[in-house]
Formats: structure tokens, C-alpha cells, sequence
């Protein structure tokens, strides 16, 4: 009996840590999900994104190198030229939060950090009752993901996610979001200075 015992310890730990988180999500993450799951692929949030990027015809601008989002269709759109582009799912911002324009790639940055602007921090502590913090590290846990892209002077960002159920939807306060795979792929290809349209 007791050589049973011992025998069935390996099976128990390993059932534990399988179903343990493979890291504690924070806060911040938490707020960003709005109250839903996340996804997962076994213990770590995913990167991907549930839809695919695909290339396709696209005529609206013939120029290569430009970047067009459609919030109304929730979908970024990188041209190639000749009529041709890559097209992304992301998050777009919610109503009240919605905008248009045409601007410049003004900064890059790898990993983050995230800095609450002092409108939305104090948004969301009158309305949700939560304290943001004047300052968030860049990490898997940061709401910028892997990859931003600051457009011009604004306070709004093309940048990843690592909860990519938001993509598809209209629910930012107005910045852009991808998926970590996706704004990687995207960073490495638009430069500073790339044209960026914003259109409903």
C-alpha cells in the first residue's frame, strides 16, 4: 500500500503544475480583459491571432508601404503596391473613443512601458472605482504587448496584445491593437515615418 502511495506522488505534482497558471496575471492585464478569459494555448497566453493575417487584393491605396485601418471593419491593412497588401485583425477604440485622420509612424519601441494618461486614470478610477498606476514596465504583462507604434503626437499607438479575444472588436480607448504575432510582423516592416490613415 505504501509503495502505491509513492507510486502515484509524480502523477499528482505533475497534474498541479499543469493546472497552475504558468505565471500570476496582473492587475493590469485583468482590466485590459475586461472581466473575460482569456485565451490560452495550455498554460501561457497566446500571441496569436484568431485571425489570420492574409494577403489580399486591395486598391484603395496604390502606394506601397502605407498603413490604412478601417475601424469599422476592425482591420489594418499594410500595403505592397501593385494593388496588393496584407491585411490584420485588431481592436479598434469603443464608442466615444473612436477617431480618423491621417498621420506618421512618429516613434517605435520593443516591449513598452506603458504611462495611463491622466484623463484615463482618472476615467476609470470614477467609473470602474480602480486605481491605474501612473507607470506600468514593459513584459508579457504589459497591455502594449510586444510592439508599439506611436502615430504622430497622439496619444494613440498601433501596438500588441496578449489577450487577442479583443481583436476584431471595438473596445480601446482609441489605440490600435494587434497581436503580438502580427504587430511584430508589421513593426519590422513600417518604419519611422510611414504613412498611417485612420478611416470609419
Amino acid at each position: 500500500m505504501f509503495k502505491r502511495l509513492l507510486s502515484l506522488i509524480p502523477a499528482a505534482l505533475l497534474a498541479i503544475s499543469v493546472s497552475a497558471p504558468a505565471r500570476a496575471e496582473s492587475g493590469f492585464a485583468a482590466f485590459i480583459r475586461g472581466g473575460q478569459k482569456p485565451i490560452v494555448h495550455g498554460n501561457h497566453a497566446s500571441d496569436k491571432s484568431p485571425i489570420p493575417r492574409q494577403k489580399v487584393r486591395f486598391t484603395d491605396v496604390m502606394e506601397p508601404g502605407v498603413i490604412v485601418i478601417d475601424t469599422s471593419e476592425r482591420r489594418l491593412y499594410y500595403t505592397l503596391g501593385n494593388g496588393k497588401a496584407l491585411k490584420y485583425a485588431v481592436g479598434v477604440g469603443r464608442e466615444g473613443f473612436q477617431w480618423s485622420g491621417t498621420d506618421r509612424i512618429s516613434r517605435k519601441a520593443e516591449w513598452p512601458g506603458w504611462t495611463p494618461p491622466a484623463v484615463m486614470r482618472a476615467r476609470v478610477l470614477r467609473e470602474e472605482g480602480r486605481k491605474l498606476p501612473a507607470y506600468v514596465p514593459g513584459g508579457k504583462n504589459n497591455p502594449l504587448g510586444a510592439r508599439a507604434m506611436y502615430i504622430g503626437g497622439r496619444i494613440y499607438r498601433i501596438h500588441g496584445t496578449n489577450q487577442p479575444w479583443t481583436l476584431g472588436q471595438a473596445m480601446s480607448s482609441g489605440c490600435i491593437r494587434m497581436a503580438n504575432d502580427d504587430v511584430i510582423e508589421l513593426y519590422n516592416k513600417a518604419g519611422v515615418g510611414t504613412k498611417v490613415i485612420v478611416r470609419q
